[in-house]
């Protein structure tokens, strides 16, 4: 009896060695898995590391490329376009003027009615589809479609057609133009679906003019100019302290006044206000300074523009939740947080950046929302608590460093025009002999209106960039519309003349 007992008491015991070697096991083998999340994401945060002196390098290469790209074409990674719009609204423009935003497969007509004194701006706006088959036709019909839409647009208004007085038309165009004159421009490339082949290397607002014309329309094509521009234009109609403006969205771009002869490139431009908005097309910015990570590489390789665009795929709403998909994956193959593994995380661009914002703004204490867009986006169910925090963190890091390049490209465009304090001396800091004047910057974007963690990084840097002697001075405003309501303000502000106020000598 005795050694039967013996005999149960030892198997007990051989059982809960065994019991015990299993969980010891598994706590071993969770522990080398947690080592290796941590280390990806140590990894991910030592990679995008903003410290304020590396962004005062950004800042410094941004205004030393912004020179270059205004000595000579081809200076600078930077394109610096010139718009040839010298005239910004003041706020004292009268009267009805007209715009067309023609940005994408859907375009639109709108119409403004400025009493002068800063009037507030309720423009009438109608936008519809563009037929497919006019994407891919001949420019002629495309713009007798538009043309027949603005007609119909301006019957609706009190606004007669056969008015003797010709009405004014700002045009949105936002596909690659190379700028010929304030209100023209040559076709570079269709872009966004849009292949009509006899339009390529043609005038465009020219084709535009014409469609008006056979409409029986007495209106001018005023301006050609780009939605950044637009958003310039909205900025100092209600401020006129604006000079510059940056669009942080889908993608990003900067435009900002400068002084004619700074243009380098193109001596002997004269202008009767002495100055003109350049376009800067900052989203192709680079510099080695950029806080650069493996994902960031991978994304470029595999993108449709390989070594273009680098400084936008960094910070615009149309990459940062790519970059975070990419690192989730990344966690994914060298843990199991994230099992069972879908076929949807590994498929480009599967999270789009606003699900990646909400789930960096769930405040939820089980981040419920995390769990829901894991679950319903990515196909990853029942991730627990702490791998939801995982992801939380990695949105943290990528989006946190998103918005502090955003302002430092920010402040890069101040430092140009010698509006940071350092009275534009590249690698000098404030000096306190410099009398800094307000200096406003308009800024629209889904990015910067409706992403407040975005919002706030991209103030605090801004801050702790320029000092807060200096940032005081600074506002940040938003616009809205500036690829609408810009156009039609940017008409006003040119529709006085009957000839062109810029000249190259």
């Amino acid at each position: 009896m005795g050694k039967v007992v013996l005999g149960v008491a030892v198997g007990v015991a051989l059982a809960a060695c065994a019991v015990a070697a299993v969980v010891v096991g598994r706590r071993i083998k969770s522990r080398r898995k947690w080592k290796r999340v941590v280390g990806v994401l140590k990894e991910l945060e030592e990679s995008c590391e903003t410290t304020v002196g590396r962004l005062r390098q950004v800042v410094d290469a941004m205004a030393v490329e912004m020179h270059a790209g205004l000595a000579s074409e081809g200076g600078s990674k930077l394109k610096m376009l010139l718009t040839f719009v010298d005239s910004l609204p003041s706020g004292s423009e009268k009267g009805t003027f007209y715009a067309l935003d023609l940005g994408g497969t859907n375009f639109r007509v709108l119409r403004v009615e400025l009493g002068g004194q800063r009037s507030y701006l309720d423009p009438d706006v109608e936008g519809q589809p563009i037929p497919p088959q006019l994407m891919s036709g001949r420019s002629e019909d495309l713009f007798d479609f538009i043309a027949s839409s603005l007609h119909q647009f301006v019957e609706k208004g009190n606004d007669s057609d056969q008015s003797p007085i010709t009405k004014e038309l700002g045009f949105t165009f936002s596909f690659p133009v190379k700028q010929t004159s304030v209100s023209s421009g040559i076709l570079i490339k269709w872009t966004k679906g849009f292949a009509i082949k006899d339009m390529v290397g043609k005038e465009v607002a020219e084709g535009l003019q014409q469609a008006l014309f056979r409409k029986g329309l007495n209106m001018r094509v005023a301006v050609l100019v780009n939605d950044t521009v637009g958003t310039l234009a909205v900025g100092h109609y209600h401020d006129a302290d604006t000079v510059a403006a940056v669009i942080i969205g889908t993608g990003t771009n900067a435009c900002y006044w400068e002084r004619t002869d700074a243009i380098i490139k193109c001596q002997g431009l004269l202008t009767t206000s002495g100055g003109m908005v350049v376009n800067m097309e900052w989203g192709n910015f680079w510099s080695s300074h950029l806080p650069r990570t493996s994902y960031d590489i991978e994304l470029d390789a595999e993108s449709p523009n390989p070594n273009d665009q680098g400084f936008e795929k960094m910070i615009s709403g149309m990459y940062l939740g790519e970059i975070v998909r990419r690192v989730i994956l990344r966690i994914s193959e060298v843990s199991d947080i994230f099992e069972p593994l879908s076929s949807s995380l590994s498929e480009p661009f599967a999270l789009r950046t606003p699900l990646m914002a909400a789930m960096h703004e769930d405040d939820s204490p089980e981040l419920t929302e995390v769990a829901r867009i894991l679950k319903d986006v990515l196909e990853i169910p029942d991730v627990p608590l702490k791998a939801r925090l995982v992801v939380v963190k990695v949105c943290d890091v990528v989006t946190r460093r998103a918005a502090r390049l955003a302002a430092a490209g920010i402040v890069g465009i101040l430092k140009k025009i010698g509006r940071d304090g350092s009275g534009g001396i590249t690698g000098g800091r404030s000096r306190s002999d410099i009398k800094m004047r307000r200096t406003v910057v308009a800024i629209e974007g889904s990015l910067y209106t409706q992403y407040t963690m975005f919002r706030e990084y991209l103030h605090k840097a801004l801050h702790e960039i320029l000092g807060e002697d200096i940032a005081q001075h600074v506002i940040l405003k938003v616009t809205e519309d500036g690829s609408g309501t810009g156009a039609a303000l940017l008409a006003a502000s040119h529709s006085s003349r009957s000839v062109d106020n810029i000249q190259l000598l």
